[in-house]
């Protein structure tokens, strides 16, 4: 560490109570998750493919974050790159998550089925993919390549802060390079595995987008949350300015701007093109309670957020960016569960403290890897040589 860092930067703990919070809501999730379980089986198994989508976003989205910055050479966001590190070490817990799914295939996955897939010439068809084996291979295989990448960047990026090496920067830059469009295929096909073959009758070429805007979305909430909160209770670096607070703001804008587009893009085009091999799935979110769902996840998703950040005062205000995050956490969970939940219950809308269970595991699940993290490790990547231009970064 350069002594200009070390004058720079002192760790400071976070507050008590931020740990203890994330390991209430964890034990109280799992609590309520394993009675949740014996209560339901079948429709826990469809809340935990919601925590499982809702902790792979947080995680392989937050590595995508870091990976897009060492590619992408900036240096606004190296003051609080650490804290996107700590947030991509939830892939970690990913496997936790994907356990039950595999004890459930039959209860989640209608294509698992012997009896079906004889009877139903499409999913004979797709039986070379859609079939269990090649399934629990592929998941393996996705989980693995990112708990590589994981440990190489991260551990490079650790290293650093203690040698200083800016060779340790070019290592990660072409880690990032090989990273990104691996994370692009392996986003797409987890999305696909995972959400888009609970109807394997339905088609979308764009599905895989569509989930890659809201994994990046909520993964840049969670991280523009915790920065602002350091921020502004003094426990990062001296340094960070209106000017990374915007840069935030306008990087959550135009993702949510994204998100909203391919959701569009992705409803025209099958709306218009009225193939009923398509067009079932929105169908059945545009029927029964259902429908109000869907509105809703129009006005949470999109136009709160859309309004809330839309000035340039507001993308700079750190009241509006930490409530804004929480929102748009809230948003991407009410997502998952429109994308998921209709398959296991199309004439009603299930909702209750099963929904409620899943989702406060998810939360405690990722403050407390936070914590952990952020106990064990400095908060800022003091040994990077970008860190002073970082913090010397002006619009």
């Amino acid at each position: 560490m350069s002594n200009e860092n070390s004058t720079l930067y002192s760790k400071k703990n976070l507050p008590g109570n931020f740990a203890k919070i994330g390991q209430m809501l964890l034990a109280v999730g799992l609590i309520l998750v394993v009675l949740a379980y014996f209560v339901d089986h079948t429709r826990s198994a469809f809340n935990n493919l919601i925590l499982l989508m809702f902790l792979t976003s947080i995680g392989v989205g937050s590595l995508f974050l870091v990976a897009m910055e060492y590619l992408g050479g900036a240096v606004w966001s190296t003051p609080f790159r650490r804290i996107t590190e700590f947030f991509a070490a939830v892939i970690l817990v990913i496997p936790l998550a994907a356990i039950p799914i595999y004890f459930n295939l039959h209860d989640l996955f209608h294509w698992t089925h012997a009896e079906a897939v004889a009877e139903d010439k499409i999913l004979a068809g797709k039986s070379s993919y859609l079939n269990e084996t090649f399934f629990i291979i592929r998941i393996v295989f996705f989980i693995a390549v990112w708990f590589l990448f994981y440990f190489l960047i991260i551990k490079n990026s650790k290293k650093q802060d203690s040698s200083g090496d800016p060779k340790l920067t070019t290592r990660n830059i072409k880690l990032s390079a090989v990273f990104i469009p691996i994370f692009g295929l392996t986003i797409t096909f987890a999305s696909i595995d995972w959400v888009m073959s609970l109807e394997p009758h339905w088609f979308s070429t764009i599905f895989g987008v569509y989930f890659f805007s809201g994994t990046i979305l909520a993964a840049l909430a969670f991280t523009t949350f915790i920065v602002v909160y350091m921020n502004e209770k003094g426990l990062l670096i001296k340094g960070i300015k209106k000017d990374h607070y915007y840069s935030l703001g306008a990087y959550l804008f135009a993702f949510i701007n994204f998100w909203a587009y391919i959701a569009f893009s992705q409803y025209m085009l099958i709306w218009y093109a009225n193939l009923p091999e398509e067009t079932f799935w929105f169908l059945q979110r545009w029927e029964g309670g259902w429908m109000y769902i869907s509105i809703a996840l129009i006005i949470i998703h999109f136009v709160v957020p859309y309004f809330g950040l839309l000035s340039q005062p507001s993308k700079m205000n750190p009241k509006r960016l930490m409530f804004m995050s929480i929102w748009i956490l809230f948003a991407h969970i009410i997502d998952l569960y429109w994308l998921i939940m209709p398959t296991y219950s199309k004439d009603s809308v299930p909702l209750g403290w099963i929904e409620l269970a899943f989702p406060i595991l998810a939360i405690g699940a990722v403050i407390t890897v936070f914590s952990i993290k952020a106990k064990k490790e400095n908060h800022v990547p003091i040994g990077d040589p970008k860190l002073k231009r970082g913090l010397d970064f002006r619009l």
